[in-house]
């Protein structure tokens, strides 16, 4: 049997043969949604030719030949009989150029599913953050712009980056928004985050109208990474009150490299492997996917806390240091306290 990674785990029946990963024909629609047809593969009326590539070989269906009809990343460790396949890269597009909201669907910290479409009609702040970041003291922040703003259609929704519900519930109390939990960081490759905290603008009709910025909901740390909350929650009023966006609003985030976005699929093997108590194996691969993305906190300093180490001790500040001496690298645009700095 091996694991098939995407949004979350699935069993798959299958074989290794020769280091590459093959899955039993019967398996591949149950596993992927993807049903291999005369016509190319297929998920309801959508077909994918195939362009004279066979996936059906002696062994099975190809898993990487499989990704690449699909136009999918796709990283596998064999000695393990497992593999993680990145999302459609349309869908990241679609939000960086198109400006839509790609959907989201996570369980909340009791394990029921929401999604960023119940939000339709309303002005929604979808927030990031995790328990290996400062910003986990945000929320209540965030809270309270929410009930400034939600009798005039205002809401909020937060994304966890972490591995476990009760480690994060602590810091919910007095929440009342949703809270859910994205464990294998889907939503930071759907919309191309590298960071956390991260913030997007989504208005009533499902449409990125201020994409990946850096944004706090109180001053906790404002002396340690130079920014202020005020500036950003004025703009959310603004836009909310009187429908203004800032001029930052029509920047594009750069997307992800082939190697970022792999980054992401180690790092969500490393997951599934440290569930298993692999740990050798997770390590390898958190490892890996830091050699890939050293500057992506959703990965780098993801992994620390997984593996045993302080996401606020020393390798952190060092880190720190690192990642502001090669230009603080983020995928997302300037924050709109930095542009207010700048035109002061």
């Amino acid at each position: 049997m091996l694991t098939f990674l995407t949004d979350a785990a699935a069993p798959v029946e299958g074989t290794v043969v020769d280091q590459q990963l093959f899955f039993a024909p019967e398996a591949l629609e149950a596993a992927t949604g993807w049903t291999l047809k005369d016509v190319g593969l297929c998920r309801g009326p959508v077909c994918v030719p195939l362009r004279g590539i066979a996936l059906q070989r002696e062994h099975g269906i190809d898993l990487k030949r499989f990704a690449e009809v699909l136009g999918r990343r796709v990283v596998v460790d064999p000695d393990r009989g497992i593999a993680a396949m990145a999302v459609d890269p349309s869908i990241r597009a679609g939000a960086l150029q198109d400006k839509v909201a790609p959907e989201i669907v996570l369980p909340d910290l009791n394990g029921a599913l929401r999604s960023l479409s119940e939000f339709r009609g309303s002005k929604t702040l979808v927030v990031t953050f995790a328990t290996w970041c400062g910003c986990r003291y945000d929320l209540p922040g965030w809270q309270a712009l929410e009930d400034e703003l939600r009798d005039i259609g205002f809401r909020v929704l937060a994304i966890a980056f972490d591995d476990d519900p009760e480690e994060v519930r602590p810091f919910t109390d007095g929440i009342t928004f949703p809270v859910l939990l994205d464990r294998h960081h889907v939503v930071s490759e759907a919309y191309a985050m590298s960071n956390v905290p991260t913030v997007v603008w989504i208005d009533e009709d499902g449409r990125v109208v201020l994409p990946n910025s850096e944004a706090f909901g109180t001053d906790l740390f404002a002396d340690f990474t130079g920014v202020k909350s005020a500036p950003h929650l004025d703009a959310v009023r603004a836009w909310v009150r009187e429908g203004v966006l800032p001029e930052v609003a029509t920047s594009v985030v750069e997307d992800f490299t082939e190697g970022e976005i792999d980054a992401r699929l180690h790092f969500r093997i490393g997951v599934e492997l440290r569930d298993r108590g692999d740990l050798e194996g997770a390590s390898k691969h958190f490892a890996r996917a830091s050699e890939l993305a050293p500057f992506d906190w959703t990965v780098r300093r993801a992994a620390m806390p997984l593996t045993g180490r302080d996401p606020f001790g020393q390798e952190f500040l060092d880190l720190y240091d690192e990642w502001k001496a090669n230009g603080a690298p983020f995928h997302g645009i300037a924050s709109v306290d930095e542009v207010r700095h700048l035109a002061e």
